[in-house]
């Protein structure tokens, strides 16, 4: 894939539809567009009107061109916009004739490939634009608000100043024999701890992403005694949580894995919901609150008290069913044969609607580069704290420093590259 080439792509979904959207980006893109739209001035933030003119059909076909001229586009390359009827017959012939016009079928990624290698996109910004696209709920807010840079500028923060400690340590090297101090040790250490800091951060929030991989959270609340530890190890079939007449014997909170019909569900018990004066209750209480669900069964005897708010999925389960007939909700016993099969069935098919949407950047990726910088940074902690010859500090420095670049993309490869961006849609 040739940077120099100019490309063309279907970017908008791709079916019949009221819009088509076909971009063009590369040195040629004006001449190319220009064969089957006509001539056009080329100024920043052109949107003009027309008709294009396609091969083998008859009739003009009613088009609004986009034109965004180098550098101020999103590639830095001219790049137009061809937005037009969703006709897939139409829109096939449309890509078919840019390439005959000397346009090149772009790559997965390509665009924004392109925009990355000129240095409008680091690399957390790129892969955060994959997120966006294939996104849902919460992670399109975490995949958007990492296209606005909130994970590139820390670490861009982070890089300067580890730079610039590493200049002064490296200065220091060459004055070795002078009675200079570029920088402090105590100055060194406290940078480093700030660095330390600020990785661990990171560190946290990725693997807070990605709490249960791919598997819904489901959380069992209700008041106590409403039978959800019962319910709980019904559903697993074993004898996992405590069980007793007694209310408030949950006094912690329970996890396990679930495969129902090849889905799976993380399943989590946790104490009742009543007001309680007891330090040990309430304590458990605000665990259970704590957890993140994607969904969360109301458990609560025939009549019981409605749902409180809780800011994820809540279906009420009617349980003890076998007692007193349900009104509402699903109706579940933990005795009677066939209790469980609606909700059984339920959290199945909820399961394999749930699709976990990849995060940005990439938690592999990014978690291999911050795990190394965190351990060079230790390292690199300990040399100054022991006095070490400051070539151990600046050795250790630099790797930091290599692993911080390589995941904002500052160094990269193209292995790298291919990898992230093969991922992408094409036309993106």
């Amino acid at each position: 894939m040739h940077p120099d080439d100019t490309i063309a792509a279907l970017s908008s979904a791709a079916g019949p539809g009221a819009r088509a959207i076909v971009r063009v980006s590369g040195p040629q893109t004006r001449s190319i567009v220009a064969k089957l739209f006509g001539e056009f001035e080329a100024r920043r933030h052109h949107v003009l009107h027309g008709n294009l003119t396609l091969s083998g059909v008859h009739s003009p076909l009613p088009c609004t061109l986009y034109f965004f001229p180098s550098p101020h586009s999103y590639t830095r390359q001219d790049v137009a916009e061809l937005h037009t009827i969703s006709s897939p017959p139409l829109v096939e012939r449309l890509i078919a004739d840019l390439l005959s016009a000397g346009a090149r079928a772009a790559g997965p990624g390509e665009f924004t490939s392109r925009a990355f290698l000129a240095g409008k996109l680091d690399l957390t910004r790129a892969e955060a634009v994959q997120a966006v696209i294939e996104s849902r709920g919460d992670d399109l807010k975490t995949a958007l608000a990492q296209l606005a840079g909130n994970v590139a500028r820390p670490l861009d923060a982070l890089r300067d100043d580890l730079l610039n400690l590493l200049a002064d340590v490296e200065a220091a090297l060459d004055f070795v024999d002078e009675d200079i101090e570029f920088v402090s040790n105590t100055a060194t250490l406290t940078r480093i701890a700030a660095g330390l800091a600020q990785l661990q951060n990171l560190r946290r929030q990725l693997d807070a992403r990605s709490v249960s991989g791919s598997a819904m959270r489901v959380l069992l609340a209700g008041p106590p005694n409403a039978g959800k530890s019962s319910l709980f190890n019904a559903l697993l079939g074993s004898a996992t949580a405590l069980v007793s007449p007694v209310a408030g014997t949950t006094r912690d909170y329970l996890t396990a894995t679930l495969a129902l019909d090849g889905a799976t569900v993380e399943l989590i018990d946790t104490a009742g919901l009543a007001e309680t004066a007891d330090a040990i209750d309430a304590h458990s209480q605000r665990l259970g609150r704590g957890q993140r669900a994607d969904l969360v069964l109301w458990c609560v005897e025939a009549g019981g008290p409605a749902a409180p708010h809780f800011d994820a999925e809540t279906v009420q389960v009617a349980t003890k069913s076998d007692l007193s007939a349900a009104t509402s909700g699903v109706a579940t016993s933990t005795v009677a044969p066939g209790g469980l099969a609606e909700l059984r069935s339920l959290l199945s098919l909820k399961a394999k609607a749930f699709v976990h949407s990849p995060l940005a950047p990439s938690q592999s990726r990014c978690r291999h580069h911050v795990d190394a910088a965190l351990d060079s940074l230790r390292r690199a902690h300990s040399h100054a704290l022991h006095g070490d010859p400051a070539e151990l500090l600046a050795l250790e420095l630099r790797k930091a420093l290599e692993e911080v670049g390589t995941m904002v993309g500052a160094v990269y490869t193209n292995d790298l590259l291919d990898r992230i961006f093969s991922r992408f849609c094409i036309g993106k």
